[in-house]
């Protein structure tokens, strides 16, 4: 008998690799490895030091891949629209929408 995959399960950077490349054809593990170092990710890590990637760091991959593929945006205002993303979000993650009142 086998058991689903708890939500919070962790996967290894190879694991992350084949869920991006359907979308992402060209990304490497190296591009992974360097948008961590470039701090727009930041997966967990064992004791003996692998990487350990959440469901909410491949979508933030995927969205900087998606931003980057897309609108060709520098990882600068990437980094920044993430800080901006982060800064809206309430401490449970849940972004705040606001919405125009018409007077």
């Amino acid at each position: 008998m086998t058991s689903a995959a708890p939500q919070h399960a962790r996967m290894s950077i190879g694991e992350v690799l084949g869920l991006l490349r359907a979308d992402f054809p060209d990304v490497t593990i190296s591009k992974i490895r360097y948008l961590e170092s470039e701090g727009l990710v930041d997966p967990a890590r064992t004791p003996s030091g692998y990487r350990k990637f959440s469901h909410a760091d491949v979508e933030r991959l995927r969205y900087v891949l998606t931003r980057q593929r897309d609108s060709y945006y520098p990882l600068k205002r990437i980094r920044e629209e993430l800080a901006a993303m982060e800064a809206a979000s309430d401490p449970n993650g849940v972004a705040h929408i606001f919405f125009p009142v018409k007077v």
